[in-house]
């Protein structure tokens, strides 16, 4: 009943994905950059809605209309995802279990840049797709072009699917387009540091230099570029 009810919230706000993930043997992992606020959850819920493509197909046309509309989409879904965590975490409260809503967008450490708990982590242990060279999740059907949000419960839900086998291959796609050469084109490892795979401070560099040249702060090459996202268009 527990379940079932969750899943009916979520029809009502239209959510894209929906999957529970085992954390518990990420624990150390999870403590590491979350603290204790994020210690001694078993499970996380993870959810994602989709970015139209409508605004990410056009992302590459250096259009200043292209960027406020995306940069808008994007906090618009966030600030959902965001109500959407708060509202199944009030529920799962009521019903007597833990549940802590993780931010969609939040950083809590700006040198190292992360956030209290990484949603791709439960996404992909919610069996919604793999860690891609660009450093996000990329899904099967969408890429990478999903929000993600994360509730850490102890509530009994069942887990959904499994870890997913990386498919990006010999795809250099989103290495190539990157404007400031930040992915070394690695596929992604089990605990292997980001930093081996992604340059996350001269990526972070380059949004502050748009904003302090008053330019919108966007670019989304990797999740424009991406053939996982981009497939239907072929089609």
């Amino acid at each position: 009943m527990l379940e079932e009810n969750i899943k009916k919230i979520l029809n009502n706000f239209m959510i894209d994905y929906y999957g529970v993930a085992d954390i518990s043997e990420y624990e150390s992992e999870i403590v590491k950059y979350g603290g204790e606020l994020v210690a001694g959850y078993p499970r996380a819920i993870s959810m994602g809605i989709v970015f139209p493509s409508t605004i990410v197909d056009h992302l590459n046309d250096s259009n200043n209309i292209v960027k406020i509309e995306y940069d808008h989409c994007y906090e618009v879904i966030n600030n959902r995802l965001d109500n959407i965590a708060s509202v199944i975490s009030s529920y799962i409260n009521k019903e007597g279990y833990r549940a802590l809503p993780i931010s969609a967008a939040e950083r809590v450490n700006s040198d190292y840049i992360n956030a209290s708990f990484s949603h791709k982590l439960a996404a992909r242990l919610a069996g919604h797709g793999w860690i891609g060279k660009n450093c996000l999740l990329i899904t099967p059907d969408h890429g990478p072009r999903v929000r993600w949000i994360s509730v850490l419960t102890d509530a009994p839900l069942n887990i959904t699917g499994k870890k997913m086998e990386q498919k990006c291959g010999s795809c250099m796609a989103c290495v190539e387009i990157c404007p400031t050469k930040s992915l070394h084109g690695r596929n992604y490892k089990e605990g292997e540091e980001r930093e081996e795979r992604f340059d996350v401070k001269k990526c972070d560099r380059y949004f502050n230099e748009m904003k302090n040249n008053e330019e919108v702060p966007v670019c989304g090459m990797c999740l424009y570029v991406c053939p996982y996202g981009r497939k239907k268009i072929h089609s």
